[in-house]
């Protein structure tokens, strides 16, 4: 019967809209049919006369609130209501008229492209978008022009895609660095009567490293003390980069002159200065000014735009200011010697120092008392020289450390000290003494030339090449030792019996007096006793008994003072053993 109707929407009449005519082949004009409407808006946006069949639209539409609508119509006897024919779907579609204009998905869009770059560089894409129907018409189909960024930008009139639209020449930040563009969007292809709309586009200029660093100045001056370290500042240079971020980072150097060896530059990463800094000792005197050139250059460079004048150079001039400076030594250190048997008034050496000032003023010399409280020496304020106020003794102190000041006569303010290192140096004067205290003891059935002990000695004297002692049995007892000493020529000696056999009965201790000498000059000696206990032994010859006053250790105890005690209590025994009175029997003791 009917499939379908087109209705155009946004109808601005003030009677209804008609749309079509619903037609039955029932209806034979006998007014014995009705038309009936259901579906979408049947009865309120679409009304039917049920009559002839006429289908009326009642109000505005809008095809992109709602594009078709689906109804439903059949027909019925007026008379018994009876349905004629089967209900039938059609739908009602709305013809799309260019009542929207473009829109762009932000109202200001945000780009930026390197300066320099070439034209046709891609900056940035905008889209717009129309509401009406694309499938219809040329209501939707969307042209993109630019009204405002000529001659800076183009826009792809089909992508809207924003390009360059100058040359590197032309497109420079350090000239302008913003742009503002504004682009349209028409639909209707772009023919006259379409919609427009438009969106704002801020275009920046990002930075390249174009521009080399340069100097404020072409020469610059300082005045610098000749009293600055090394490390003091002198000045600072300043260069300006029409660049930014790290492609106006800086970094200076000095490139010749005659201060290179004695100057240093460096950058400062918070202000990009150059920072020129002393490295070596400056001295008046000898050089009142420095001339240098210093160089700058970015720290990182664009290979594209170097050129020979991606670097400046400037002239820097360094004058010298004299100041009045402490006596300066002529060493850093000194090491002197003395003898230990030096006399009190023996000259130790001699210390040197000079005023480094163009006045040269007098000079004269102390020794600083808190490095020799004890006044073993003493120096000649005049000409430096060391001289002994008391003796030395290398055995109790081999090395003095000592500090001399030296001061202007004129201004003992300005001063300076030196450390003096007095080394005493070794004589012959003590004789080698026994290693130890030796425990000796000899087994009563010992044979003679039997060793049983090796000693040796120590000399707090240090000869150039080392001890070398020797032994030998004191002359006294040499020939009625029952003990000798065999020298083993290597600052050794062993103790030897004489005879067979030895009885503790009969004694207990022997003493073996040992003289011990060395080899330097003036020859030094002394005599060693070594105290021999008599002892009973296993056959092994190890020790089992010994006389009770050969195995006291008391150390301050002698033989003699053992011997003496012991008789003190045997007679205190046999006095009280004399005034017990006879009581059961009659004891005797013999003594």
């Amino acid at each position: 019967m009917w499939n379908q109707f087109f209705l155009q929407e946004e109808y601005t009449g003030s009677d209804y809209q008609y749309i079509g005519k619903l037609q039955s082949d029932q209806d034979r004009g006998d007014s014995v049919v009705k038309y009936v409407l259901s579906g979408e808006g049947a009865g309120t946006i679409f009304v039917l006369d049920e009559s002839n069949g006429d289908l009326h639209a009642t109000r505005r539409l809008d095809r992109e609130e709602k594009s078709f609508y689906v109804l439903r119509a059949t027909v019925v006897n007026k008379r018994t209501g009876l349905k004629l024919e089967p209900e039938t779907e059609f739908v009602i579609k709305l013809h799309d008229i260019n009542d929207n204009e473009p829109t762009f998905s932000k109202e200001v869009y945000s780009g930026s492209v390197p300066e320099r770059a070439e034209i046709g560089t891609s900056v940035i894409q905008v889209t717009a978008t129309d509401a009406d129907d694309s499938m219809y018409g040329n209501s939707a189909k969307l042209v993109y022009s630019i009204s405002q960024g000529h001659p800076y930008f183009s826009v792809d009139p089909n992508t809207g895609v924003i390009r360059t639209a100058l040359g590197p020449g032309d497109m420079d930040r350090e000239q302008r660095e913003h742009y503002q563009v504004v682009i349209e969007a028409k639909d209707m292809a772009g023919q006259r009567g379409g919609l427009t709309g438009s969106t704002i586009v801020n275009i920046s200029l990002t930075d390249v490293n174009d521009n080399p660093p340069r100097f404020t100045q072409s020469i610059y001056q300082f005045r610098v003390p000749e009293s600055f370290k090394h490390g003091s500042q002198v000045g600072r240079v300043r260069a300006t980069d029409r660049d930014i971020g790290k492609n106006a980072e800086m970094f200076f150097s000095i490139v010749s002159g005659d201060g290179m060896d004695v100057f240093e530059i460096s950058t400062d990463r918070q202000t990009q200065e150059g920072i020129i800094t002393v490295s070596k000792p400056l001295d008046y005197e000898r050089k009142q000014s420095y001339t240098v050139e210093i160089q700058v250059q970015n720290t990182q460079v664009d290979t594209r735009f170097l050129s020979a004048g991606s670097k400046d150079v400037a002239t820097v001039r360094i004058s010298v200011e004299d100041v009045d400076e402490p006596p300066q030594f002529d060493k850093a250190w000194y090491q002197l010697e003395v003898k230990e048997d030096a006399v009190v008034g023996a000259a130790v050496g001699t210390v040197s120092a000079v005023d480094p000032d163009g006045a040269r003023s007098l000079v004269k010399y102390a020794i600083d008392r808190r490095t020799d409280m004890d006044r073993i020496f003493n120096i000649h304020p005049g000409n430096g020289s060391i001289f002994l106020q008391r003796t030395v003794d290398r055995e109790e102190n081999a090395w003095h450390n000592i500090s001399v000041i030296a001061s202007e006569f004129n201004n003992p303010r300005q001063s300076s000290s030196v450390n003096v290192y007095i080394r005493v140096l070794d004589i012959n004067d003590n004789a080698p003494v026994l290693a130890t205290v030796y425990e000796t003891y000899v087994c009563e059935k010992s044979k003679a030339a039997q060793r049983i002990q090796t000693i040796s000695a120590v000399d707090v004297d240090e000869p150039p090449t080392g001890h070398k002692f020797f032994f030998s049995l004191a002359p006294e007892g040499a020939y009625r030792s029952n003990f000798t000493v065999r020298d083993n020529g290597d600052n050794t000696a062993a103790i030897l019996t004489r005879r067979n056999s030895y009885s503790r009965l009969q004694q207990s201790v022997y003493l073996v007096s040992v003289v011990i000498t060395d080899a330097d000059y003036p020859m030094q000696s002394s005599t060693g006793t070594l105290t021999v206990r008599v002892c009973t032994c296993d056959r092994h010859g190890n020790m089992e008994l010994c006389n009770a006053e050969a195995l006291s250790s008391s150390p301050g105890l002698s033989t003699g003072a053992l011997i003496a005690i012991l008789l003190c209590a045997i007679i205190l025994l046999k006095i009280t053993i004399m005034l017990i009175p006879a009581t059961r029997g009659q004891f005797t003791f013999f003594f």
